[in-house]
């Protein structure tokens, strides 16, 4: 009878400590839901993927990051400031100029032109990882690292031969943004914007006759099958992802796994800056254009792309102006650097 109770007791005593343990256990997991607005095939989605990966591993278990990809949590993208900052999802992949209507003055961070030399990207990247940095806090949003976009080449694609702005004047010139058409306009270059999704039509069917696109990736949207040239003009101002993490979040996790998140988000930024300017990639890209029937010709003179550097900077400004002061500053703190580096 003794021994019997003495079992019974044991055994209760043992599941009062697998039921602590494992209460224990189930208290100290974490796992945060991270909006994506990427489709899962882009590269970004992947290295979000690696960066929830690295959390995973580096906390052994204990924080883990949901992703969901291309939207899949019903967010809408411009709504993200707001979103993130009253805790409605703990983090996302936040890209600057998508909240024009919350934070116009994120729109003047960076614009094409700024740059004429590839390498220039990665002495930039610290002013405008600052700038990005300081604004989503102003929205109660950590930034943790993310993902530097690669410098692609820029070209003009057009139907027939065109490798300066005196030949492209009397052409009709695909671009994607407001600030593309101002800077054209200055030119005295006629440039409308027309979405990706349109442009292989718009140039079969004489809408446009060039198209003012990243040149590295034209393979992917078949610009070859509509148009036989190419000239070089100057490389992508790739505005980089974010992670940012709600303030809210952020508050509510420990120390270990705030340092956790820190660590994966600038083991992801420094992996991808390393990445993001690659000759040999951008050669090997052309190579496969020319296979693909497309002529390169000489690429825009010197001349031309410090014309379009100096447009580009006045509508660059214009676009700033119109963000009020803060854009300003932004544009005003942005060129200077650039200047400092030239």
């Amino acid at each position: 009878m003794r021994k019997t109770l003495s079992r019974t007791l044991m055994i209760g005593a043992t599941s009062l400590v697998a039921t602590f343990v494992a209460t224990s256990l189930s208290a100290a997991e974490r796992t945060l839901k991270f909006h994506n607005g990427y489709a899962e095939s882009r590269p970004e989605a992947g290295f979000v993927d690696e960066f929830a990966a690295l959390v995973d591993v580096k906390s052994g278990g204990e924080l883990k990051i949901d992703v969901y990809h291309a939207g899949s949590l019903g967010l809408k993208e411009p709504d993200m400031l707001r979103t993130l900052q009253r805790g409605l999802v703990d983090m996302a992949l936040l890209y600057g100029e998508y909240y024009t209507r919350d934070a116009p003055e994120l729109s003047a961070v960076y614009a094409q032109g700024a740059i004429k030399e590839a390498e220039e990207h990665l002495e930039l990247l610290p002013t405008v990882r600052e700038i990005y940095v300081r604004e989503y806090g102003d929205w109660g949003i950590k930034t943790i690292g993310g993902v530097v976009s690669p410098v692609f080449d820029v070209g003009v694609h057009c139907k027939e031969p065109a490798n300066s702005l005196e030949e492209i004047k009397d052409r009709k010139l695909r671009v994607w943004s407001s600030h593309l058409v101002d800077t054209f306009t200055r030119l005295g270059i006629s440039a409308e914007v027309i979405p990706q999704n349109d442009m292989y039509m718009a140039l079969q069917t004489g809408v446009v006759d060039c198209a003012y696109y990243l040149s590295t990736v034209a393979e992917t949207v078949s610009l070859n099958e509509v148009t036989d040239y190419e000239a070089y003009l100057h490389p992508w101002a790739a505005v980089p992802a974010m992670f940012g993490v709600s303030q809210r979040t952020w508050e509510s996790l420990s120390e270990d796994h705030r340092n956790i998140l820190e660590e994966a988000g600038e083991e992801i930024w420094e992996k991808t800056r390393e990445m993001s300017v690659d000759q040999q990639r951008e050669a090997e890209a052309r190579e496969n254009r020319e296979s693909l029937g497309v002529t390169i010709l000489e690429p825009f003179s010197e001349e031309d792309v410090v014309r379009f550097q100096e447009a580009a900077f006045e509508a660059w400004e214009k676009l700033a102006s119109r963000a009020g002061e803060d854009g300003l500053a932004i544009f005003e703190e942005v060129t200077g650097r650039i200047r400092e580096i030239n």
